[in-house]
């Protein structure tokens, strides 16, 4: 597959960054000593200005183009935080942290956007500036919303955001993407049933929460498949049964929890609506009380048309017209940079990194071979995004 290698020489170097930053994963937050390897190779790459502790642990470097600090600014967002997980990838640079692991790629992310962070400060062939966003605590601790609360868009003047994750399955040297929805919204739930216990051989004295409970988790099924419209994605997934402690006690409790994923607001409503119905007609049934706790997570993550475009065109530029898939579908998994895409246009795509180990797998590692892809693909995008297509081809 041809590719417009925007870093040859430097691939090596660049790898090893990331098999670095592999063996130091930090969780959420506390990811201190990553953030400290990004400010540093930020400063030494010549980036203008430098900033830390932006959402409590992120680093954004800005690079100025060739005319200075006038222009517009475009942002570019990698994710830093690692996962609670035992590494068994079985990597000569496995985690040197036990329980915590790069089981999601962020590491590779990183990487990439620090080989094109050197590459943009080095030529500064664009005119106007890029933002270089590090972000801490995406999986699951919104990171992008601290970030943004915490000014990133009021310090810098980003009027355009992208965002880039890889994909397991999807060749290494591919790009997928699309306009709209991409990734879905995610929320949680919780139903704590209390009923009335009792002697399981007397079951006419009791109000059985666990027979509620097997009522609700069926009841819940029929959202999918009975009230949300069948052309618009939606998964609820009950994950959690909690009750009992005895075989031949019928307890007093029950708890019942899971996730919902959807694709628009208007479904998302709903089903908030129709678990807290189905609650009231559970605990009538049954001669229990239910109780409905609905959380909302992030937000649906939703592309930009004009955005989509240029990045399918920096993609096309880096690996071929082939090499893009436009129209990919959206995945039911969530994502923070949503955040990001609800104050600002951009687009959120996918990197190809081959036959690997799914996401958040023990097995899981980044593809090297991927790097020289993405890297390329960022250098690509500013030059072509702040510079026009003429001067990038």
């Amino acid at each position: 597959m041809p590719i417009h290698n925007r870093i040859a020489d430097e691939s090596a170097e660049i790898t090893a960054w990331r098999r670095h930053l592999h063996t130091i994963p930090e969780l959420l937050y506390d990811t201190v000593d990553t953030a400290a390897f990004i400010a540093e190779k930020l400063a030494e790459f010549g980036c203008d200005i430098v900033e830390t502790g932006i959402g409590r642990t992120g680093v954004v470097g800005i690079v100025h183009g060739r005319s200075g600090a006038g222009g517009p600014m475009i942002g570019l967002r990698a994710d830093m935080d690692a996962l609670p997980i035992i590494e068994a990838s079985g990597a000569a640079y496995a985690s040197t942290r036990p329980g915590s692991m790069h089981a999601c790629g962020h590491d590779g992310h990183m990487a990439m956007l620090l080989g094109a962070a050197r590459a943009l400060a080095r030529t500064r062939n664009f005119a106007g500036s890029v933002a270089l966003i590090f972000q801490p605590a995406e999986e699951g601790g919104a990171g992008a919303k601290a970030m943004i609360e915490d000014g990133l868009f009021t310090r810098f003047p980003i009027r355009r955001v992208y965002g880039m994750h890889n994909l397991p399955g999807l060749a290494v040297g591919r790009f997928a993407m699309r306009d709209g929805p991409i990734m879905a919204a995610t929320d949680e739930f919780a139903f704590a049933i209390e009923g009335r216990g009792g002697h399981a051989a007397i079951p006419q004295k009791t109000a059985d929460p666990i027979l509620a409970g097997t009522a609700l988790v069926g009841a819940l099924q029929q959202i999918v498949s009975r009230n949300a419209d069948p052309l618009d994605s939606l998964v609820v997934s009950v994950t959690e049964f909690h009750s009992g402690f005895a075989h031949n006690v019928i307890p007093d409790t029950a708890q019942v929890s899971g996730t919902v994923r959807s694709l628009s607001a208007q479904t998302r409503d709903q089903v908030e609506a129709r678990m807290g119905a189905i609650a009231q007609g559970i605990a009538a049934i049954h001669g229990v009380s239910v109780a409905l706790t609905y959380r909302r997570n992030y937000p649906v993550t939703r592309n930009h048309t004009a955005e989509v475009a240029a990045a399918a065109k920096a993609a096309a530029f880096v690996a071929g017209q082939d090499a893009v898939d436009r129209f990919c579908p959206p995945l039911m998994a969530a994502e923070d940079f949503s955040y990001m895409l609800e104050e600002r246009p951009g687009a959120f795509i996918f990197i190809g990194n081959g036959p690997s180990a799914g996401l958040h797998s023990s097995a899981y590692d980044f593809a090297d071979e991927a790097i020289a892809y993405g890297a390329s693909y960022w250098i690509s995008l500013v030059e072509q995004s702040l510079s026009g297509s003429d001067e990038a081809s």
